[in-house]
């Protein structure tokens, strides 16, 4: 009996040949050296919060955090010449078309490369805002015990005796990882892992300011429940597009839209519901009520990492997955994606004539933008190889570097204008703030007149470059929409400007902090970036054309 149960088995048994061969994955380690040092980065955080002396993790922090972006943003400008390089198309220098990696799972080509550069330079200088701490008696304005009642005992006894949470970094550092993951993503499974790996750690830090405890973390609670909801509605979408399609793969997945396969109605409700999680991240309306309260609750380091990294991060994706994975279906979204534009500009323009408080008036201001960006989007414009006109990739890509280096310069001056409690928030109380500090309240002017899209700033060039876009994409009513709520925008800008400068301030006036280098730094950096790119676009500008075009 054992020797023919030993012969059965012998025959049935499958020689190693017979059995399937699965070798090594292949990681292009080269190509993604930009988010591995990202990702060590966070890691050798994790490692130092666990081992390093409380008084030395501070520092220590901070210098990993800005030593990991600094190498990442060199292994963008490596990855950039010689996994990209250029081609030439009718004498004009390209960007190559780019190339899939991690066995298809990431993509990076001209706009990976140029949103990466975006991301890790507006996360320096964010890094310089969470590292200050000349503005609250030597301490971060970040609380020391977030598990304590806010105000309460704990809390004092914490911050008595120096307490930081200095875990803030390793937790930017995560977030920052699955920004530059985001629009890199080259099939859905893997974009929606990336947002919650981008979103979990901003949930977080939404709810370790200093000052302000309760509002903190309501803005916490509030960002974290509203998104859990469009992540829900995200992958609940990319289960209808897979049903659809038969793949997560965007090039799969236009195939599929491209052949017009059976059950359009599918494909139109998961194209509906993946743009709920997409536009909820840009703050675009219906989805933006959330912005407000977490720009104003949240510390005001992380309000600016997260307006400038999360639009940036959450638009390369749109347009990844839009042009990309739906290009076929453009007459199916196109429409709705107008409408999502008209009203984003306008709610965005007109409730922000109402705001009294900075920070809020910065979120509907962000929100605004939104709106202004989706012009480009939605006007759907590719134009071809080695066109002079503004494409819509190209004009959102530059857009998103005019409006991320104002948008934290904006909130690095929010964070000097103070009293007794910490930072001002009302706006009355900015009022003769011209003559406290002439040379802050100017380039807090410079700030607003690029928002409202001032010749000689670098708003009125990314305003002129996705209307230019929008227009070439026969997209006119937008642009008709987008000036008019460009100019009731600008009336609150203009407004700002005259109570800082010609407004009687109420009692002492406004008390202006003495920044550190680090905020300084901050403020001068994107001051300049915000008039350079106003006067001389050029070179930006051609980076973005050059760089605008998506491996299908």
């Amino acid at each position: 009996m054992t020797a023919l149960t030993g012969a059965v088995l012998a025959q049935n048994a499958l020689s190693a040949a017979d059995l399937p061969q699965i070798g090594a994955p292949a990681i292009e380690y080269g190509t993604l050296s930009p988010v591995l040092a990202i990702t060590a980065t966070a890691l050798i955080g994790v490692l130092v919060e666990a081992g390093a002396p409380r008084r030395a993790r501070f520092g220590l922090q901070s210098a990993v955090a800005i030593v990991g972006i600094l190498a990442a943003l060199a292994a963008t400008v490596w990855v950039s010449i010689h996994d990209l390089g250029k081609v030439s198309f009718e004498g004009t220098d390209l960007l190559a078309r780019g190339k899939t990696v991690a066995e298809g799972a990431l993509v990076v080509d001209g706009p990976t490369v140029f949103l990466w550069g975006l991301l890790l330079v507006f996360a320096l200088v964010s890094m310089l805002m969470f590292a200050e701490r000349g503005l609250e008696g030597g301490l971060s304005g970040f609380t020391g015990q977030a598990a304590v009642a806010p105000g309460g005992a704990g809390e004092r006894e914490a911050t008595m005796a120096g307490i930081e949470h200095t875990e803030i970094f390793p937790l930017a550092m995560f977030a920052l990882l699955g920004m530059m993951v985001f629009p890199a993503s080259n099939d859905l499974l893997t974009m929606f892992v990336a947002l919650e790996v981008l979103s979990l750690p901003l949930y977080l830090l939404c709810g370790l300011a200093r000052r302000r405890r309760l509002l903190s973390q309501e803005a916490a609670v509030k960002y974290f429940l509203l998104g859990a909801f469009s992540s829900a509605f995200f992958l609940y979408g990319i289960a209808l597009v897979y049903g659809y399609s038969g793949s997560f793969t965007l090039a799969a997945i236009d195939t599929a839209v491209s052949n017009q396969i059976a059950g359009q109605n599918l494909l139109l409700a998961g194209m509906a519901l993946i743009s709920v999680g997409l536009l909820f991240k840009v703050s675009a309306v219906p989805f933006q009520a959330w912005t407000p309260d977490v720009y104003q609750g949240a510390p005001t380091a992380v309000t600016a990492f997260m307006a400038a990294g999360t639009k940036v991060a959450a638009f390369g994706a749109l347009l990844r997955v839009f042009f990309v994975g739906f290009g076929g279906a453009q007459w199916d979204w196109r429409p709705l994606m107008m409408i999502v534009a008209v009203l984003t500009m306008v709610v965005g323009a007109v409730v922000l004539i109402r705001q009294t408080d900075v920070k809020r008036m910065l979120a509907y201001s962000a929100i605004a933008h939104s709106g202004f960006i989706l012009t480009a989007f939605a006007g759907a414009y590719e134009g071809s190889a080695g066109t002079a006109t503004i494409t819509s990739v190209s004009a959102v890509m530059f857009y998103l570097a005019v409006y991320g280096f104002s948008t934290i310069g904006a909130f690095a001056i929010a964070t000097l204008v103070r009293d007794g409690g910490g930072e001002v928030g009302h706006l009355a109380r900015w009022a003769g703030l011209g003559r406290e500090s002439p040379v802050l309240a100017g380039v807090f002017a410079l700030f607003m007149l690029s928002f409202a899209g001032i010749p000689l700033t670098a708003g009125f060039m990314g305003k002129w470059t996705v209307f230019s876009a929008a227009w070439s994409g026969y997209a006119w009513p937008l642009v008709v929409a987008g000036v008019l709520t460009s100019a009731v925008a600008a009336y609150f800008y203009v407004r700002v400007i005259v109570l800082m400068f010609f407004a009687d301030p109420e009692g002492d006036g406004p008390t202006v902090a003495v920044p550190s280098v680090m905020t300084s730094a901050v403020i001068a950096v994107t001051a300049a970036v915000t008039i350079v790119l106003g006067i001389v676009p050029g070179p930006v500008l051609d980076l973005a054309q050059n760089a605008g075009t998506f491996v299908r």
